[in-house]
């Protein structure tokens, strides 16, 4: 029986399997870097055990290190959550080396499926339909377009796709740079590239006494960069029939590596219901919650039961039960390349948090798992993913309402995120016709899909909002008791500027006189009552309420018009803080990779400049217009934060 168990991860993985364990009266021990020193899951565990350093490579893939921690804390049992060294076989060895139990399949299993190329291989012997991998060194115009991908590893990480012969050396290059720096592997390896393909897969749980459970389907199409957006389960695609072949194939993939414990086989499937073996992953997976909510088993009591060897039952898993989708919340910015960011997390308030994985009730509900919370700070080393936000309800329909209504009402502050766009395509007609292939982004457009739930006019009562709210607090702190706005020279009202979401300036000028609130540009609104924190207005008859959040250099208001974030504009700027013309900076905290140019080069429009490093992820630079590269004050391996100039670029009109 496992007594004490350490999580060899950080994060909301780590919390997840905290919180079971904690159900099961399992001690718990967590790992942690400098830079998660404060996260919460350190907080949560029993015991906790530092390890120098911040990146990933010094930290968390530090398998001795691991071990180590483990033996001295305590721990009788290692769970590697995902990432990191979750599918890695050596590190499975040394745990068991070590004297712990791992709480994953094999060393043996986890080889054979680790390369992808040799996986494939596998699985075509076993009988489960692959693409053909195809040759680097003879891939023609007839084979595009392709899929560059890494062979260790996941996550969207080491993958480029090529439409072009000409863009085939460079794309290889690039993943296996992206892939090496990841992995620690920069082997990669070639197939073709369907356009518009389903991502479907098959969890699967195998105990040590031969039994293989296929518990059914997730979809996982909506996808950024090869990552996962949305998943849910059951597949919209999915028919009876072919969920029999898909579980059938999922099983025959397991066993043929004998297969213990929890991983997921995934494929690629065509609208006409033929799929594809593309991996498989040798872990619990991110999606997990939604196959827990639909079957209402919790997955990582099973894993531990698993490593306890501990037969299943025998009567097989148990059917799927409504439906569930699961939404990442990333902090990035879809609207510009998803650049993703870094900073304080102000405020992270959403409807439910650290709900039971199991017992569903027969109404809607939200679970929340996430890595964060008020107060937190989102670091450039690690992924940026927020949380994991799952609603589950009788119909998929239904689930997708829940979904959407719960991520427009939460409250995130400092950190721009991708909430908007899960809204969105939660909203979307295509989506809920259950339209949702791998090109779903390209199809309907970033455009469309990352455009604000607040419009225009929503914008600028928020800013009406921010003045009201900011004056009450202003009265507050002076002890005034003369209602907030007002002033001994009625003619002269109040003045102040915010820059919305897109940029622009808005001037809110008002004043409060007898009969109400006046305000230039808002015709037909009236106050109702203000507060620091709190504003409800008369909006065309219709009264609406607007809740506040104020920190430094920023207002996030929050309604039902949609979430919206403001900068206050001081009324007198600091000359020396504007930037020489052309000047291109950190758009985020990062690390120069490399750099294109050289002072004096001539560029075009658009031509890389340099490629930063963050959160995993490879930045490009570019150049903004045509012009001759005046300044290049950074040099590779430098770390930057976010507004660091990392080259002048003056342009030529």
């Amino acid at each position: 029986m496992i007594q004490n168990l350490l999580v060899a991860n950080r994060g909301e993985i780590a919390r997840r399997v905290f919180r079971t364990c904690r159900e099961l009266g399992i001690g718990t021990v967590a790992v942690y870097s400098d830079a998660d020193t404060d996260a919460p899951h350190v907080t949560e565990a029993d015991a906790a055990v530092r390890l120098p350093g911040n990146a990933p490579a010094e930290t968390y893939l530090r398998a001795d290190l691991l071990v180590k921690a483990a033996v001295e804390a305590g721990a009788d049992a290692v769970h590697p959550g995902y990432g990191f060294l979750s599918e890695n076989a050596e590190f499975a060895r040394a745990v068991t080396d070590g004297g712990l139990t791992w709480v994953g399949p094999p060393a043996a299993a986890i080889e054979a499926m680790g390369s992808k190329v040799e996986a494939k291989r596998l699985m075509a012997a076993a009988g489960v339909p692959v693409l053909p991998e195809l040759s680097l060194n003879t891939v023609t115009e007839a084979d595009l377009p392709v899929l560059v991908k890494a062979s260790a590893g996941g996550g969207g990480r080491g993958m480029r796709i090529v439409r072009s012969l000409a863009d085939l050396r460079a794309a290889v290059d690039g993943a296996a740079a992206e892939a090496g720096s990841a992995f620690g592997d920069a082997g990669v390896f070639c197939e073709r590239y369907l356009e518009a393909g389903r991502h479907i897969e098959v969890q699967v749980l195998a105990d040590a006494h031969g039994t293989v459970w296929a518990l059914g389907e997730r979809e996982c199409s909506i996808q950024r960069r090869h990552q996962k957006v949305l998943e849910e389960a059951p597949s919209p695609l999915v028919t009876d029939e072919m969920r029999t072949r898909l579980c059938d194939a999922a099983r025959a993939a397991a066993s043929a590596v004998d297969y213990i414990g929890a991983g997921t086989v995934e494929f690629l499937a065509t609208a006409t219901g033929e799929f594809y073996f593309l991996e498989m992953n040798t872990r619990l997976q991110v999606e997990h919650p939604v196959t827990e909510l639909v079957t209402g088993l919790d997955l990582v009591a099973l894993q531990l039961s698993v490593a306890e060897r501990t037969p299943l039952p025998p009567d097989g898993p148990p059917p799927f039960d409504g439906h569930a989708i699961e939404a990442r919340l990333y902090a990035e910015d879809p609207a510009r390349d998803w650049q993703p960011q870094s900073g304080l997390l102000h405020r992270f308030d959403l409807p439910v948090s650290g709900k039971r994985c199991y017992d569903n009730a027969n109404h809607s509900r939200v679970r929340v798992d996430s890595g964060v919370e008020s107060g937190s700070v989102v670091g450039v080393h690690y992924d940026p993913m927020l949380a994991k936000v799952i609603a589950w309800a009788p119909s998929r329909a239904g689930a997708a309402r829940t979904l959407a209504s719960a991520l427009a009402r939460a409250r995130i502050h400092g950190l721009v995120t991708n909430r908007d766009l899960l809204v969105n395509v939660l909203r979307h007609p295509a989506f809920l016709a259950g339209e949702t292939d791998t090109a779903f982004f390209d199809r309907h457009g970033l455009d469309t899909l990352a455009a604000p739930l607040a419009n225009a006019d929503a914008v600028r009562l928020a800013a009406l909002v921010a003045a009201l709210a900011d004056a009450e607090a202003n009265a507050n702190r002076s002890g005034a008791r003369l209602p907030s706005g007002w002033r001994n020279v009625p003619a002269v009202p109040q003045r102040k500027r915010y820059l919305g979401p897109d940029g622009d300036e808005i001037e809110v000028s008002y004043r409060l006189a007898r009969d109400g609130l006046r305000a230039a540009g808002y015709d037909g609104v009236g106050l109702v009552s203000s507060a620091p924190d709190r504003v409800v207005l008369d909006v065309g008859g219709l009264r609406r309420e607007f809740a506040v959040g104020r920190y430094p250099g920023l207002v996030h208001v929050d309604s039902a018009l949609g979430p919206v974030a403001l900068t206050p504009v001081p009324r007198f700027r600091d000359p020396e803080s504007a930037l020489a013309s052309g000047s291109l900076v950190a758009p985020m905290p990062g690390t120069v990779l490399r750099i294109a140019v050289s002072e004096g080069d001539r560029v075009t429009a658009g031509q890389p400049v340099l490629w930063l490093e963050a959160m995993k992820m490879e930045h490009q630079i570019s150049a903004p217009a045509d012009g001759v590269v005046s300044e290049l004050p950074v040099e590779p391996g430098q770390q930057v934060d976010v507004g660091t100039v990392l080259a002048v670029v003056p342009s030529e009109q």
